[in-house]
Formats: C-alpha cells, sequence, structure tokens
C-alpha cells in the first residue's frame, strides 16, 4: 500500500496487494477476475500491473501480459465513486512505460464497443482500431480490437 497519503501515485502492483486488487475488481468490474487469477496475475513473471493508492486504498489499477514485444492489457479499473478524475488514463500510461521498459515495442487490448469512455480513454493514449471480435463478452457485446505503437511515441517515456 505505497503512499498512503497526498495525492495518488502509480506503483507496481505485488502479491501483498491481493487483498486489494480482488477488492477494487469486484466494485469495478463485478468480480471480472477470481482470486486465484488475481493470485497468478500477481506472482507470474512478464504479467506488469500498476496501482494508484489514495489514504490507504487501492483506487485504480492496469495490469498487462508482456508477451515477446507486445504488451497485452488485460485490465483497466478504476473506483466508480473515483471515475473522472484522470486516474484511469495515469495507470495506464504507467503500464505502458512498463511495457516499454520491458521490451515492448506495442500494446494491444480489447474493448467492449458500447464502453464509450473506455474506448475514449484507449484514443487518448494512442490506441486504434484493428478489428473486431463478435460476441466476444459473457453478455453478448463485441470487442474492439486496439493497438498502440509504443515505439512511435515519446508520451509515456
Amino acid at each position: 500500500m505505497p503512499n498512503a497519503a497526498g495525492p495518488p501515485i502509480p506503483a507496481p502492483l505485488t502479491p501483498a496487494d491481493l487483498e486489494d486488487c480482488v477488492a477494487l475488481d469486484a466494485a469495478a468490474l463485478g468480480g471480472l477476475w477470481s482470486r486465484e487469477q488475481w493470485r497468478r496475475e500477481l506472482e507470474e513473471a512478464g504479467r506488469p500491473g500498476v496501482g494508484l493508492w489514495q489514504q490507504g486504498q487501492l483506487v485504480a489499477m492496469a495490469c498487462g501480459w508482456l508477451i515477446v514485444d507486445e504488451l497485452h492489457i488485460t485490465l483497466v479499473a478504476v473506483a466508480p465513486e473515483r471515475r473522472r478524475l484522470g486516474l484511469g488514463r495515469r495507470v495506464l500510461e504507467a503500464l505502458l512505460r512498463c511495457g516499454q521498459a520491458g521490451g515492448a515495442s506495442r500494446a494491444t487490448l480489447e474493448v467492449a464497443a458500447a464502453n464509450d469512455a473506455a474506448r475514449a480513454l484507449y484514443g487518448a493514449c494512442g490506441f486504434r482500431q484493428a478489428g473486431v471480435r463478435r460476441g466476444y463478452y459473457r453478455n453478448g457485446d463485441d470487442a474492439l480490437i486496439q493497438w498502440a505503437n509504443l515505439a512511435a511515441t515519446e508520451r509515456f517515456g
């Protein structure tokens, strides 16, 4: 739990953050991942994660997988009461920097076609649509496949 007081500062997620990640996942995403999935996410090499803490509470996080020279973003979450304050962008940009430091030259993700807020965030961070996965999500929504070229930008460095 870095930075217990003051403005939130991005910090790497560690296995010690398991309970905080599970709680934020439940609040922000309805429990997308199980406790076991979170444990693996936080313990395994090649899976960078970044969190923002404010007043001792994890308020935003972003996770990904480094696969050769690509960063696959698996999750971006912000506490519902703290949305629209730029916290999602801060953790996403911090994760993109981690990806660059790990050798990634590009990043990819899937986003629900109906999730306008997330699509705007990803667009502001340089992601562009490259395809569609029809019926990808549990509720039947399509996923938009998006890519960003990390090597071509200095804004994350």
